[in-house]
C-alpha cells in the first residue's frame, strides 16, 4: 500500500494494485482509442481488448466470448441474478450484499438456504426445494465467502441444478486468485469474477455467461459486448485485470505461505484463550482469512483499535447508511446476534509478510486483556 507505515491485513476489501499491473495500465492508457471506433487506432484499441479476454478466459477455462465485461462484480452479479428472465431465485443466508440485494429487487419467488455452523449450504434444502419448478429457476450461489473465506461445493450444487433443470450462477469474486477456477470443469451456467480482488483496478469485472444463456442487456448504451452490455469498455482497466489475472499462479504460490501464517495467528491465538472463536475453521476455505470472534470487544471497538495500531482489519459487521449492524454470515452460523457483533476479518496477500502476522497478533492479545483479564 501506498503508506508504509501501515499493515495491510484487509485483502477481502480489495487487494492492493500490483506494480506490473500499473506498469500496463499506464501503457494502455497513453495509446488510447475507442474500441467501436473503425479506424486503426479503435482497432488497436479492440485489439488489446480481446487480448486480454483471452489470457482472462485460459485462466479460468472458458471461451473468450463466454466473458462479459462490466464495472465490477456487484454489476456482474446484479446482471446475473435479473436478466437471464427466469422468475424464481435461490439463494443463501449468507450471500454479499450484492447478490442480497439484487435478492430483493427480483421480480419473482426468493427462497434462502440455511448454512451449518461451518457455513455450508444444506445440499438436501437445496434438492427439495428444486422438486417445484425447477426449470424457471436461477440458484445464486456465494463460492468462496468474502468474510470467512468458507469454499461451496460447487461441483456438487451444479450436478444437483442441472440434474433438475436449473441454472447456476456463482459468485466467485473472492475466489480468484485465492484458489483455482475451472468454469468448465464446475459445471455452472454463470460466473461472476472481478478484478480488484486479484490485484488489479477497481472497477472492473466480468459475468462469465454460457452461450446457452439469453442473458439480455442490463445496460443499455451501444451495443458493445456482442450486445450484452452497453457502454465503451474500459481497455486500461481491462487490460490491468488481464494483467493481475496472468500472475495468479505467483499468488497461488505466496498463498500456500500466507495459510501457514493465518494457520499460526489462529493456534497463537487459541493458545492465549479459549473463549476465542474461528469461523469456518472446520470446513474447506480460502488459505488468506480468519474471521475471529473476541469475548465483550465489539467489532467497531476492535478495528478503532488495530488502526491505532497501524493494522488495517474489517469488522464482521456491515455498514448501512452510519448504521452498524451485526454480520448477517456470522449470524446465519452460529444464530447469536452477540457473537456476531464482536467479530473481526484479518485477510492476507501477495504483498503480506511474517511480521504482519506477528503484529496482529501482539495487538490481538493486548485487546483482548484489556477487557477480559
Amino acid at each position: 500500500m501506498a503508506d508504509n507505515d501501515l499493515i495491510y491485513l484487509d485483502y477481502n476489501a480489495t487487494v492492493p494494485i500490483r506494480p506490473e499491473v500499473i506498469k500496463r495500465m499506464a501503457e494502455v492508457m497513453e495509446e488510447g482509442g475507442n474500441p467501436s471506433s473503425v479506424h486503426a487506432l479503435g482497432r488497436k484499441a479492440k485489439a488489446r481488448m480481446e487480448n486480454a479476454r483471452s489470457i482472462i478466459a485460459s485462466v479460468i477455462n472458458c471461451r473468450p466470448q463466454m466473458i462479459i465485461f462490466t464495472s465490477g462484480g456487484t454489476e456482474a452479479n446484479n446482471m446475473a441474478i435479473l436478466s437471464t428472465g427466469k422468475s424464481r431465485l435461490i439463494t443463501s443466508q449468507v450471500e454479499h450484499d450484492s447478490v442480497r440485494s439484487a435478492a430483493a429487487r427480483f421480480d419473482g419467488k426468493v427462497d434462502y438456504l440455511a448454512v451449518d455452523h461451518n457455513g455450508q449450504i444444506d445440499h438436501s434444502a437445496l434438492i427439495k426445494l428444486l422438486e417445484e419448478d425447477a426449470e424457471n429457476t436461477i440458484v445464486s450461489i456465494l463460492y468462496a465467502n468474502n468474510e470467512t473465506g468458507v469454499l461451496q461445493d460447487i461441483k456438487k450444487i451444479s450436478a444437483i441444478c442441472h440434474e433438475a433443470g436449473a441454472i447456476l450462477h456463482i459468485d466467485a469474486i473472492q475466489a480468484l486468485s485465492k484458489v483455482p477456477i475451472d468454469f468448465k470443469d464446475m459445471g455452472v451456467d454463470l460466473m461472476s469474477i472481478s478484478s480488484h480482488k486479484t490485484g488489479g483496478p477497481q472497477g472492473v469485472g466480468a459475468l462469465v455467461a454460457h452461450e446457452k444463456l439469453p442473458v439480455k442487456s442490463f445496460i443499455l448504451g451501444g451495443g458493445q459486448e456482442l450486445g450484452r452490455r452497453g457502454g465503451t469498455e474500459n481497455i486500461a482497466g481491462i487490460a490491468g485485470f488481464a494483467k493481475a489475472v496472468s500472475m495468479i499462479e505467483q499468488s497461488f504460490q505466496k498463498m500456500k505461505l500466507v495459510e501457514k501464517w493465518r494457520d499460526e495467528i489462529e493456534q497463537k491465538i487459541m493458545d492465549y484463550s479459549n473463549e476465542a472463536l474461528f469461523f469456518g475453521k472446520n470446513a474447506p476455505r480460502l488459505p488468506n482469512v480468519s474471521t475471529i470472534y473476541m469475548p465483550n470487544v465489539s467489532s467497531e471497538t476492535q478495528v478503532m483499535n488495530f488502526d491505532l495500531d497501524k493494522i488495517c482489519i474489517s469488522s464482521g459487521s456491515a455498514c448501512s447508511s452510519g448504521k452498524v449492524k451485526a454480520s448477517h454470515v456470522i449470524e446465519a452460523m452460529v444464530k447469536d446476534k452477540n457473537i456476531a457483533s464482536s467479530t473481526i476479518r484479518m485477510s492476507m496477500g501477495w504483498a503480506s509478510e511474517h511480521s504482519d502476522a506477528e503484529a496482529f497478533i501482539k495487538s490481538w492479545k493486548k485487546q483482548y486483556d484489556r477487557k477480559n483479564r
